[in-house]
């Protein structure tokens, strides 16, 4: 179905996307961010998943960035087509009605970067090296890197990142909060896997309710925030998977979620 994108489902309603451009990186070029976008639009409303994991193929890199020679190039309305495109399939995966983790097997620079801070979780393997090298080419991270970076790990941090423009160890982006848990190389898309099966045996329907909350409460004040929280908690509990966890537990027996 995609020249530069690899996808599929398994029994558990975990979906693995991979981006298939070993030879080059995974660098996110203007056809593979096109059918990045195509990817959003139509495999996002797959009923049956539950969780989307995000890799890239080989051993020595996530995605190592956007396409610095087709960028060379570009116009600045051309430039602001790809940005749009960027902006269009990251926004989609962060508003997916499910979480995404990102499993960063290696390079995860500028554009990489930005990928992985819009999904929800960030698993990296020990080799792996991140960071925002834009600035060393005259631009800054504007795949909406420089407002999630922020966002997760505070405006000190985002900015030193940024700023500098260097790379860090997977150790050091734990340490600050970039990435949520390191593992050794091999082990990595067995613990994504591993994670992701854990959320897809709960209800679909309560974790996508904690996503939306989480991530739109997080840009509230509090009191508004709570209001949201407490009018979505109304509607989860309204449901027939709040009813079959509640029957499960008190049965004994291992829940039948439905997502509705």
């Amino acid at each position: 179905m995609y020249e530069y994108l690899l996808f599929d489902v398994d029994e558990n309603g975990v979906g693995t996307l991979t981006i298939n451009k070993e030879r080059a990186m995974n660098t996110l070029s203007l056809e593979t961010i096109m059918e990045l976008k195509e990817f959003t639009e139509k495999e996002l409303i797959n009923s049956s998943l539950k969780v989307l994991i995000v890799t890239g193929a080989g051993s020595k890199a996530f995605v190592a960035g956007a396409d610095i020679s087709q960028m060379k190039d570009m116009s600045k309305n051309e430039f602001e087509g790809y940005c749009n495109l960027g902006h269009d399939a990251f926004n989609a995966l962060q508003q997916a009605p499910f979480p995404v983790i990102a499993a960063i097997n290696g390079y995860a620079l500028g554009g990489g970067c930005e990928l992985a801070v819009a999904c929800d979780m960030r698993i990296a393997s020990e080799n792996a090296k991140i960071g925002f090298p834009e600035t060393k080419l005259g631009l800054f991270p504007c795949w909406g890197g420089s407002q999630r970076v922020t966002r997760l790990m505070g405006i000190g941090k985002a900015k030193e990142l940024i700023f500098t423009g260097e790379m860090i160890s997977a150790g050091d982006a734990l340490e600050i909060g970039l990435v949520d848990k390191v593992v050794a190389k091999e082990e990595l898309m067995d613990e994504a896997n591993k994670i992701a099966v854990k959320i897809a045996a709960n209800s679909p329907l309560a974790v996508g309710f904690a996503k939306k909350v989480i991530n739109r409460g997080s840009e509230m004040g509090l009191p508004e925030a709570l209001s949201y929280e407490l009018e979505n908690g109304l509607e989860c509990f309204d449901s027939e998977d709040r009813m079959e966890g509640m029957s499960a537990f008190i049965e004994k027996r291992t829940a039948n979620f439905k997502g509705i």
